[in-house]
């Protein structure tokens, strides 16, 4: 182990210091190196064709995660001169067997290897945070240590929203970068499950209780105000019945007093008319002028007198035909019909061309075209077609 590392993993120095490749155990990672474009994960397709075995690492660099949700660190795996595999993880010494299932999947340039490993950042590592928002040391207290992570992350994530990408390394940032904060987002909502599960479960608890009580009464008193229904009903029509009758004898009563109106006013023209006669004619028989006109005064004031009496029924006729209430119980206990304007559709295809405009119709054709689009096999009615919509995920 005394040689250099260049040498210990396959390469040899020139006079300049720079390391060049001896062997061809590194067929398998140039061409995985290839297709992956010098540090991204290879596809699933890639995979099938590289077909790497699990029981054989090849040599190469790559990154692996030690563990779940650890940074990713450099790996190096080569053969020695005798064939054995060797494999350093983060610098140190590694089983080749663990970590290749992983590894295999991400190839890496050495230049990217030994850079990493001096400690600088991967390239699709997303920007330190500014200086204004270096971390403090944990607190404890997970809402505030995640507050004042988020505000660390927000400040530098706003002045990258506002460039649009434009190269690969940006891109590979923004999808590292949003699982970072998706894993802020994961780790608060455990902690906001943990701490309000003790709320739900005494609201649930509460809610148990009480549900039978407070479900059982309504439901029973909605079963006797339905049970007396048929009966308000009855007692409607009837009203309704008697509402009619009454209307029509307003309206007959109402025509009488009109007639004994005008009667009136004739007899009292008539009057007038006598009287003005009367003064007129200076011929004899003024004492039967007298009495004519007498009789006349008399007729006015009956057919006024029938006319008062006739209006005075039409105005209770009318006060007759006025709606009463119809109900059951008593003050404070009072069951009731009310009235619930409800639709009847009488021609639906036309109603639909009518409705096509309103927001709700719009949204539920939508709602009902995105579910056929989504079912590949479903058959498209006219007005829609099939279009693909791919989004960042």
């Amino acid at each position: 182990m005394s040689r250099p590392l260049c040498c210990q993993i396959g390469f040899t120095c020139n006079t300049k210091g720079y390391r060049r490749m001896t062997a061809d155990q590194y067929a398998w990672w140039r061409q995985a190196l290839k297709l992956a474009g010098g540090y991204r994960e290879l596809t699933h397709d890639q995979l099938l064709l590289l077909a790497p075995s699990a029981d054989s690492p090849e040599s190469g660099f790559f990154r692996n995660r030690p563990f779940k949700d650890a940074p990713l660190v450099p790996v190096a795996i080569w053969r020695d001169a005798a064939g054995s595999v060797i494999c350093l993880q983060g610098g140190k010494e590694a089983e080749a067997d663990k970590v290749w299932n992983y590894a295999c999947r991400n190839p890496i340039t050495e230049a990217l290897y030994h850079s990493v490993l001096a400690g600088e950042p991967w390239p699709d590592d997303p920007p330190p945070v500014s200086k204004e928002h270096n971390l403090p040391a944990k607190t404890g207290d997970l809402h505030k240590d995640l507050t004042l992570e988020l505000a660390a992350e927000k400040e530098t994530v706003e002045g990258f929203l506002k460039r649009p990408i434009s190269t690969q390394e940006q891109a590979d940032q923004a999808g590292v970068w949003a699982k970072r904060l998706s894993g802020i987002a994961n780790r608060a909502d455990e902690q906001f499950t943990v701490e309000k599960r003790p709320w739900l479960d005494g609201g649930n608890a509460v809610d148990d209780k009480w549900r039978d009580l407070r479900t059982d009464s309504k439901d029973l008193a909605k079963k006797l105000k339905k049970h007396g229904e048929a009966w308000l009903k009855e007692l409607d029509r009837l009203e309704q019945e008697r509402q009619r009758k009454a209307r029509e004898d307003a309206d007959r009563i109402r025509r009488e007093a009109e007639a004994a109106q005008q009667r009136a006013a004739d007899a009292a023209r008539a009057a007038e008319e006598k009287k003005a006669q009367r003064e007129a004619d200076t011929s004899p028989g003024l004492a039967s002028s007298f009495a004519q006109e007498s009789e006349q005064e008399a007729r006015r004031l009956e057919a006024e007198a029938e006319a008062k009496r006739l209006n005075d029924r039409a105005a209770e006729a009318a006060r007759e035909a006025q709606a009463r209430p119809v109900f059951a119980g008593r003050t404070g206990a009072k069951m009731s019909l009310h009235t619930y304007w409800v639709a009847n559709i009488t021609d639906y295809d036309a109603l639909l061309i009518a409705l096509k405009d309103e927001p709700e119709v719009r949204e539920a054709v939508e709602k009902i075209a995105g579910r056929i689009a989504r079912n590949k096999d479903a058959a498209l009615p006219a007005g829609m077609e099939r279009v693909p919509d791919k989004r960042a995920a």
